[in-house]
């Protein structure tokens, strides 16, 4: 992390509590650990003071205040980020997750949401109309840091990642200032956040196309499961089938522990196994004939596709992964799936080091993949798969324990990789990495950079550091 301000917690916050609508939480007040925890419970920062911001005034005063008093600035969406970034030792916290309206235009296919929307909330909206946007595989998530840094999941081959789906943002910019970033207007800016993450300003509010899904909002899909002494034969047949498919049916592939619970029937409970979990959003008179290639393969465990809201898929994986989990994320872009790479899949896989460990490859294929690399911040355009291995369990004591598992696979997958990696799948690892990332696109993003923060004031993110002054 690039410094630019000295970390305070002798600044007059009395005048901020006066001047926000929302409540500021400060070290001595009864629910200041429960506001500063985020979802990943392996982050344990102390900021000076958060402030719950009820709208966008309550974000221009904090900046401006943070400014004149020289405090740090972390901002907080809804605080899924993988290394734990929306808060920060010593900071103020803009804490964004009181702000959580929508508004949806049937007519127009676009829906509004604050900054501080989960995509639950987003959804719930959409859906109604039988409609989506392009957002990722769990509701939880929040809609800021996703949309920020890409935005895949499984409307992806058919309507592109979340960033080419959006068509405006409110923006705060380090100055205090307040501007609209679109196509037409400051359109610089609207480049860089489409996958530059939080580095350009505290965005407000969203504007989204969204599209027409399943039978008004009814998709089918769900998992199929395969027993994991299966894995290499279905990843090398996914790694096959997969480019082949309708855009309407996508799927990504997994290495899992069956959980212990409904729906899941108990004779498979704990069994190791590579999932699939699939969603079709086409015609569904046309469903059958678009799945006879996955029915026809093997002999799953269990086979979960059927129909259901859009919003029931999405909301699935809440409840096995609640608020207050140990997680630790490793990622990379991958070009293909190679023998290779399946060879690691099966070494690491077979050492799940808990339950809730697992690792995702998520396609980046259809129209994801037509969209030019130079077109959004978001580069990686090739036509393969963002994976990501995480460690997750809830005891504390077992955090080093599914830290080293996802090290180690990890630094035996990367030579396989594209690299680089999806920046909502990063923790906190370098320039290096952050430049890999974006590939060809850093150099413009710190000309950005400079332009809009030249101060590097948003810099409790993936950092891009503005570029020097020729």
């Amino acid at each position: 992390m690039t410094a630019t301000a000295p970390r305070t917690g002798t600044a007059p916050y009395e005048e901020l509590a006066a001047a926000l609508l929302g409540p500021l939480v400060l070290p001595d007040d009864v629910d200041y650990d429960q506001v500063r925890a985020v979802y990943n419970a392996m982050i344990n920062k102390r900021p000076a003071a958060i402030a719950r911001c009820r709208d966008a005034v309550d974000v221009v005063t904090c900046i401006r205040f943070a400014r004149t008093h020289g405090v740090e600035i972390a901002v907080r969406g809804g605080g899924h980020n993988a290394g734990g970034l929306g808060v920060w030792d010593g900071a103020l916290v803009v804490d964004l997750s009181l702000m959580r309206s929508t508004t949806v235009h049937p007519d127009e296919h676009t829906v509004r949401a604050d900054g501080g929307c989960l995509w639950a909330d987003v959804d719930h909206a959409t859906v109604g109309f039988g409609m989506a946007t392009p957002s990722g595989i769990i509701a939880s998530t929040g809609v800021g840091g996703l949309s920020l840094g890409g935005g895949m999941g499984y409307l992806a081959r058919r309507c592109g990642l979340t960033v080419d789906n959006m068509l405006a943002a409110d923006v705060v910019l380090a100055d205090g200032s307040f501007v609209t970033a679109s196509e037409t207007s400051h359109g610089d800016l609207f480049w860089a956040l489409r996958g530059g993450g939080g580095n350009f300003g505290v965005v407000t509010s969203f504007t989204f196309r969204c599209h027409d899904i399943g039978d008004h909002g009814v998709i089918i899909g769900g998992p199929v499961l395969y027993d994991f002494a299966e894995v290499a034969d279905v990843m090398r047949w996914y790694r096959e089938l997969l480019p082949s498919l309708p855009e309407d049916l996508n799927g990504w592939i997994g290495i899992i522990t069956v959980p212990a619970g409904p729906p899941f029937p108990e004779e498979i409970w704990n069994r190791k196994a590579c999932a699939i979990v699939w969603c079709y959003v086409g015609p569904h008179e046309v469903a059958e004939e678009v799945l006879a290639p996955i029915r026809a393969f093997g002999s799953p465990l269990l086979d979960g596709i059927q129909p259901m809201p859009f919003t029931a898929l999405q909301s699935a994986f809440v409840p096995l992964y609640p608020p207050g989990l140990q997680w630790y994320w490793r990622a990379d872009f991958f070009n293909e799936i190679s023998d290779t790479a399946i060879a690691v899949h099966q070494k690491y896989g077979a050492q799940l080091p808990s339950s809730l460990s697992t690792m995702h490859l998520y396609p980046i294929d259809g129209a994801a993949s037509r969209v030019r690399q130079d077109a959004t911040a978001f580069s990686y355009r090739d036509g393969g798969w963002a994976g990501v291995i995480v460690g997750v369990d809830p005891d504390p004591a077992n955090a080093e324990a599914i830290a080293r598992w996802a090290r180690d696979y990890w630094e035996e997958l990367h030579p396989t990789s594209a690299g680089g990696a999806y920046i909502n799948f990063m923790m906190n690892e370098g320039l290096d990495r952050i430049r890999a990332s974006y590939r060809g696109n850093y150099d413009r993003l710190a000309e950005i950079k400079r332009r809009y923060d030249p101060d590097n004031v948003f810099h409790v993110n993936q950092n891009i550091l503005p570029a020097a002054e020729v």
